[in-house]
């Protein structure tokens, strides 16, 4: 009997030809003798279509070709289910993909989602809001609303709405932070709410971060230069200096005395003046190099 697999495909995400793509995943099932079930996301009633689809097959594994957005969306649907996910990285966020190394030929990433070991990745819930590795509020979600209004998009996007974002950043916004049993009242540019390390530029914005350890790290950026953010975006964060200061934590509120820009996993919300914060441990099982 012929196990089965579930592919998602995200038809519009980043920019690889996901028509070539899926004729090679279906050649690589072919060859492991497995029976592959193909699944286009639309945008529209997604997470219920694959729900529907898992009870009807049950597949060993799902994989999922397309960035952080379907990743987050196949683990919803897949909350409460035992399933390996494998991951093809095909979005234009691929964070997640970055932090857990996955290499970057798709014949070396059919090898490890079809076939390799996995590992229990704890995931962040924000406000309701399931984050896989990367959410802040302040100047980075700044940075991600004018990116997303911008007409320039790739690194050279990125940079150039970056000094815009520092040029016209607002004062620093005052916090009150919850955790441990302790309150923390500190003035902030931003702050990271990390279950990793790695944004998806491969920039380490926290060296703490282990995704499986029933912990998130609050990464507080109390001043902002240009200089800082400089030695950030070339991956050199200085840690041990006073301008950073880092929370472990389970669980945490954020409070803010005026709204603050507020992203998850690359995608702009709106502006908050709450954040509660949980860890979701061993909330998926995702297949690793």
């Amino acid at each position: 009997m012929k196990k089965n697999i579930l592919f998602v495909v995200n038809p519009i995400s980043g920019d690889v030809d996901k028509a070539e793509m899926t004729a090679t995943v279906a050649q690589f099932a072919d060859k492991e003798n497995k029976n592959l079930v193909i699944y286009e996301t639309i945008g529209q009633d997604d997470i219920a279509k694959i729900k529907a689809l898992y009870k009807t097959h049950l597949p060993e594994r799902i994989v999922i070709a397309g960035g952080d957005g379907t990743i987050k969306m196949v683990a919803e649907a897949m909350e409460n289910v035992d399933v390996i996910l494998g991951i093809l990285p095909a979005g234009s966020a691929n964070g997640l993909s970055v932090d857990l190394n996955l290499p970057t030929t798709i014949e070396e990433n059919l090898n490890i989602a079809f076939r390799n070991n996995y590992m229990e990745m704890d995931m962040v819930r924000i406000n309701g809001k399931n984050s896989l590795h990367l959410s802040d509020i302040g100047l980075n979600a700044d940075l991600i609303k004018n990116y997303e209004k911008s007409e320039t998009r790739g690194m050279w996007g990125y940079a150039l709405q970056a000094y815009t974002t520092l040029k016209e950043a607002n004062e620093p916004f005052h916090a009150t932070i919850k955790a441990n049993n302790e309150i923390v009242e500190t003035m902030a540019r931003m702050i990271v709410i990390a279950n990793s390390q790695k944004y998806g530029t491969g920039i380490v914005i926290n060296p703490n971060g282990v995704m499986n350890d029933g912990k998130f790290e609050l990464v507080i950026l109390k001043n902002l230069d240009l200089i800082v953010f400089g030695k950030i975006i070339t991956g050199n964060i200085p840690i041990d200096s006073d301008d950073v200061l880092i929370i472990s934590s389970d669980q945490a509120t954020i409070k803010t005395n005026v709204p603050v820009s507020f992203q998850i996993d690359g995608e702009y919300c709106g502006a908050e003046t709450n954040l509660d914060i949980k860890i979701l441990h061993q909330q998926m099982k995702i297949a690793i190099p």
